[in-house]
């Protein structure tokens, strides 16, 4: 090739990456504003640590909502888009509520329904560093890319105070993914042939009532499993008013996102097969609630919600395209299951890569006991 066609070329190419970056900042410049102004805030606040507890609060509670939605109330926006959003942020806030105020009422102010009790988190933080005040902004930055991240390694390991900590929620968290992966992969399997042939046409009323009290059930258990990442930054045991205005912000911010109709990450969820339809997810979100029931009583270990949740889906999609009829459709569908699979585990991995490097960054002990680990 000439040499002049080559620069040609480049220079193009060029050209055509910076004009997809400037396109980028013209379309997301109010979401990267907001960033910078609450990124200054951290780092004025965080000294202050009556102040920087609610900050980091405020910004860890939309920020964990906003992205792990997809888990719990993503297939129920995704199959009720016809349906007025307050109708929808009523159902889901007073569930929230109730049962926030059910784990405060009972376990002495904890809302985190004892999962702050573990080694390596039960300590309330009396002072802050930036970093932690801005795990939660990371995560935003990380939702808006639309990636599943884990908001429990995220959030969580910026305070742990010891590795095994870690370690115990990494293994309590990997084998929640393979037990939803498996489960969902025999389930579907078992089923789909019969859903393809039987299920067809409008559902029935029926399935709308099936579907909100399956998707209550479900937010509720895992409000239970991951309040604790919310509550990470403020006292184990809230006040009165505490409360009040613990409840009252989610409350508020469900609202948001509920009239967002789930924002940027609820992609993740569209564009898996079929969950538009009210009776595919009830279906999910009954094995979801039931999974998320078992690893609750488990231990009080906090657990990756995300990682049992893309394991769900994961196994899912690859049951739907295993039971495809032509072997071309059952072949294309099958690479297509296994991509998506691979790209939500490859995600998921980053957001826990991002974790490590901001315990390891933030928690002098954490060094110290991986330093003591490696060389010793």
């Amino acid at each position: 090739m000439p040499s002049f066609l080559n620069d040609h070329l480049k220079t193009n190419a060029l050209t055509k990456k910076t004009f997809w970056i400037f396109d980028i900042f013209q379309r997301e410049k109010l979401f990267i504003l907001i960033v910078l102004t609450l990124g200054a805030l951290c780092l004025a606040v965080y000294p202050y640590p009556n102040i920087a507890m609610w900050i980091g609060f405020g910004l860890a509670g939309y920020a964990a909502i906003a992205n792990d939605s997809i888990q719990t109330i993503g297939t129920f926006i995704a199959s009720n888009k016809h349906r007025k959003w307050y109708y929808l942020w009523l159902f889901m806030g007073l569930i929230f509520v109730i049962t926030v105020y059910i784990s405060w009422s009972s376990y002495d102010g904890d809302v985190s329904n004892q999962r702050l009790t573990s080694k390596g988190f039960e300590e309330a933080p009396t002072e802050f560093t930036f970093l932690q005040l801005a795990a939660p902004l990371i995560l935003l930055i990380i939702t808006r890319m639309r990636m599943p991240v884990s908001t429990t390694f995220l959030l969580l390991n910026a305070f742990t105070t010891k590795t095994s900590a870690i370690l115990g929620v990494l293994n309590k968290s990997l084998s929640g993914y393979f037990l939803a992966f498996f489960l969902a992969l025999i389930v579907w399997l078992l089923v789909s042939k019969f859903l393809n042939r039987f299920v067809k046409g409008k559902p029935h009323k029926i399935w709308v009532l099936f579907q909100w009290i399956t998707s209550g059930m479900l937010w509720s258990v895992w409000i239970q499993q991951d309040a604790a990442n919310i509550a990470i930054f403020l006292p184990r045991s809230l006040s009165v008013w505490e409360f009040v205005a613990f409840a009252s912000y989610i409350f508020l911010g469900l609202g948001l996102l509920f009239y967002l109709k789930g924002d940027k990450i609820q992609g993740i969820v569209d564009e898996k097969s079929g969950v538009t339809d009210v009776r595919a997810a009830t279906l999910v979100d009954f094995i979801y609630a039931i999974l998320l029931y078992y690893k609750l009583f488990e231990s009080t270990l906090p657990m990756s919600t995300t990682w049992l949740f893309i394991g769900l889906l994961g196994g899912r999609e690859l049951a739907i395209s295993l039971t495809r009829n032509k072997p071309r459709k059952r072949s294309k569908a099958t690479k297509r299951a296994l991509k998506m699979i691979g790209k939500d585990m490859l995600f998921a991995l980053i957001g826990l890569a991002i974790s490590l490097i901001l315990a390891l960054a933030i928690n002098n002990n954490i060094r110290q006991e991986v330093y003591d680990l490696i060389f010793n």
